[in-house]
């Protein structure tokens, strides 16, 4: 069964098709470039070192907000992105501290807003709306557990905690986000090259990264199983908390995911959601 990647490894391209643009292309072009050519500072690589964080692949992207334009991000992981000013924040740790879950949280019983986005390239298709419906029911609809989304569609995303948008220049399949901070939740959720795919599909993906957003963990962090790998993500003062579970194989949470997924929690999903809200 074929396995697809959260985050896709690949630099971002766009295509002008209007002549009069030309000048503006090699602009964007010239600026990707310099950012994939960008190495990230032994700084930084260190600070992630000495907080217990895997240094393979780290590398700068341009992330793109769903509004088009573009932030410089360093990408952890595959799908998970951080500001340099946050990596140089981090507080470093021991190895003997590594536990397996996130430390960061959304406060208890907050109401988290998140907007599906439709406006312009960056808007989420009719099947990614549906697949976003049904993944926020799923959180809703979950006992125990004291967070919940109010899910509106539309292009008003600042005042949201959360919004999840297309981008029509990741190549490959999947999407990305990154962990809670201050009580709330990573607002910017990313999916892309879902189109083969049928809804449920899609549904995990949408479920998968709101996951990050609210403090999960890939559930295989530590060797990438699903991915077919053996590489440990590293815990670090992001923190990696063991939440239990017997059946880690039906997790939305696996950091790769396959083309026959049904998009719904598995019950360690469930039980894990209830330990932590």
């Amino acid at each position: 069964m074929k396995k697809i990647k959260f985050m896709a490894l690949a630099s971002l391209c766009f295509i002008l098709g209007l002549q009069s643009c030309q000048n503006d292309e090699a602009t964007i072009i010239e600026e990707e470039e310099a950012v994939a050519k960008k190495e990230v500072s032994a700084k930084v690589l260190q600070k992630l070192a000495d907080a217990q964080i895997n240094t393979k692949d780290v590398k700068y992207v341009d992330f793109m907000l769903p509004d088009g334009t573009f932030k410089e991000m360093i990408e952890l992981e595959g799908d998970v992105h951080m500001s340099e000013e946050d990596i140089l924040n981090l507080e470093p740790v021991s190895a003997s501290d590594r536990n397996y879950r996130t430390n960061n949280l959304v406060s208890q019983g907050k109401t988290i807003t998140i907007i599906g986005y439709t406006g312009g390239s960056n808007a989420l298709s009719t099947k990614e709306q549906t697949a976003l419906q049904w993944a926020v029911n799923n959180y809703n609809a979950l006992s125990g557990v004291s967070i919940s989304f109010q899910l509106t569609f539309g292009t008003d995303y600042q005042s949201k905690d959360m919004v999840v948008y297309h981008n029509p220049s990741q190549s490959g399949a999947g999407g990305s986000a990154g962990f809670p901070s201050n009580g709330n939740p990573y607002k910017f959720v990313q999916i892309y090259g879902l189109d083969n795919y049928d809804t449920n599909v899609v549904e995990h993906v949408v479920t998968h990264e709101i996951g990050h957003s609210v403090g999960f963990r890939h559930t295989d962090w530590f060797n990438r199983a699903s991915c077919g790998q053996n590489q440990n993500e590293g815990a670090g003062s992001i923190g990696a908390i063991d939440l239990g579970g017997n059946n880690p194989e039906d997790s939305v949470m696996l950091a790769c995911f396959s083309s026959g997924e049904d998009g719904e929690f598995g019950a360690d999903d469930i039980s894990a959601l209830q330990i932590m809200y």
